[in-house]
């Protein structure tokens, strides 16, 4: 599933299209005509955790690629796309997407501050979130799109590693400090995270997802499928504090 700073860099690809009329539309997204959009101006994008907003004059649409989406600009697709998009100046072809149509303005369906990747997202706000789930495993929080928007299992393996947290600490059992130092890593692993994957580099650079060894300890990592999502956390039993 693409993480909130993939989602980023798909923004800045679309860019060249703003200003631009689309000229075809179709897709077989379910519960959307695609129709609609034929003979209007792409007016902005905009980007809230895993969603992508295109921006017309009435309405918005919202792109979400879920766990098997892709996108292809100026490349045909072997199969029929969710949705596809030519303008005066090239075409974006999205794959395995749902596509919703949005004619509410997106400041009221959208909070800004829990987006991980936006220069609005409030630390301080997340924090308050994270203690309003005592019982929550931490692992779980750290997918939920309402406390971190844009946050994936890429994110929560690292974050919790760079934090030396355990996956499966419950909410209320970490101190404040932890909690903290957490939010602070989500952060900085997100902007790494960005930067690294615009020069194609991010697997290099990771520390514990998909990993079978602690680069702090050499002791091999444990693997497990934690916490309600059942998502593949990645982490070393020595370094990372277990708070239940």
């Amino acid at each position: 599933m693409p993480e909130g700073p993939s989602i980023i860099i798909l923004k800045e690809k679309l860019k060249p299209f703003i200003g631009k009329r689309v000229l075809n539309a179709d897709g077989y997204a379910k519960d959307f005509d695609a129709t609609l959009l034929i003979g209007k101006t792409l007016k902005g994008i905009k980007t809230w955790g895993k969603h992508t907003l295109l921006i017309f004059s009435k309405f918005s649409v919202r792109l979400h690629m879920g766990l098997f989406g892709s996108y292809r600009i100026n490349e045909p697709v072997k199969k029929n796309a969710a949705l596809h998009l030519e303008f005066t100046n090239g075409y974006v072809n999205f794959s395995i997407t749902a596509v919703k149509l949005i004619e509410q303005p997106l400041d009221e369906l959208y909070d800004w501050s829990a987006d991980i990747m936006s220069d609005r997202w409030d630390s301080a706000k997340a924090l308050s979130r994270l203690k309003s789930k005592p019982k929550a495993m931490i692992c779980d929080a750290l997918l939920d799109q309402k406390i971190f928007a844009g946050s994936g299992n890429i994110i929560k393996n690292e974050a919790l590693f760079r934090a030396r947290l355990h996956p499966e600490s419950i909410i209320g059992q970490i101190p404040d400090d932890n909690l903290n130092e957490l939010i602070k890593q989500v952060v900085n692993f997100t902007r790494d995270f960005l930067k690294w994957r615009k020069i194609n580099q991010l697997t290099k650079h990771l520390e514990a997802y998909q990993k079978d060894i602690c680069p702090r300890n050499l002791i091999p990592f444990h693997k497990a499928d934690t916490g309600k999502t059942k998502r593949h956390s990645y982490f070393c039993e020595r370094c990372q504090e277990l708070f239940d």
